[in-house]
């Protein structure tokens, strides 16, 4: 399967500024038909607590650029945007598009990032999501989720061989990103491709260090400081080889505490 990851710098709460950056992006890459896209978290607007400001009307401005650029390349999109529930906060979402531009799946963060004060303003989600696609069975995650092992554990019990994290990751925490990027790889044998921005908003800088990661923890390609495209092909027989030679995953066991 090719992926290709787009770690881009996002403009503040500014929608069609980051449609024509991710646009500029995709029609000079022209992806593969069947390749998957992934864009970062709040790819639209950036980490903004502003959920007046920033979550998607009806129709959503954001699905629709997203459907429209699933639907013309044929590929599959993982992005994040955010939306608004019946409580009126905000659900950060990842949301899977596929070759015919409809929403397939939506994974709401289930761990909200309280150090920042999101969980004050958004509601964290409480269901794992994966998917099919190309072989692989796919579970999208968001940025603070990567320090819980355990919502990965969850998803590789229902099959999962791609992890596929979505971040505003900020620079001063970069090597806990790349470390924990590959511990997920190294302890659930799968291919795990974590997608971050660049550049800087009010609070925070950000320092990209997107990465695709194989199933034994190695770096395949490190999208480095720097706005940049990633694009790897992954084989999903390396997955089910590695779980075949060292199967480590059958020996997870439910402990009580």
């Amino acid at each position: 399967m090719k992926v290709v990851c787009c770690q881009i710098n996002i403009d503040w709460e500014d929608r069609q500024s980051n449609f024509a950056r991710v646009r500029a992006l995709i029609d000079k890459l022209r992806p593969s038909r069947n390749s998957l896209l992934i864009l970062p978290e709040m790819f639209s607007s950036g980490f903004s607590m502003n959920v007046e400001a920033i979550h998607e009307q009806s129709p959503s401005k954001t699905e629709a650029f997203l459907g429209a650029a699933a639907r013309l390349h044929e590929i599959n999109i993982i992005a994040g945007l955010v939306t608004r529930g019946e409580d009126g906060k905000g659900r950060n979402e990842a949301v899977i598009f596929n070759t015919e531009g409809k929403a397939i799946r939506r994974y709401a963060k289930i761990h909200p990032f309280t150090i920042s004060g999101e969980a004050e303003h958004y509601t964290g989600g409480d269901t794992i999501v994966t998917y099919q696609w190309q072989g692989f069975t796919v579970a999208p995650f968001i940025c603070y989720d990567l320090r819980f092992p355990e919502v990965f554990r969850a998803a590789v019990r229902r099959g999962a061989q791609l992890f596929v994290v979505i971040a505003n990751w900020p620079s001063k925490r970069e090597q806990h990103w790349v470390t924990l990027l590959q511990a997920r790889a190294i302890e659930n044998q799968a291919y795990v491709i974590g997608v971050n921005r660049v550049g800087t908003d009010p609070r925070h800088n950000y320092s990209g260090r997107s990465l695709i990661i194989d199933p034994h923890g190695n770096i395949i390609v490190d999208g480095g400081r720097e706005e940049t495209v990633l694009v790897a092909d992954l084989d999903l027989e390396k997955v089910v080889q590695w779980r075949r030679e060292f199967p480590a995953l059958q020996d997870m066991r439910s402990v009580v505490g």
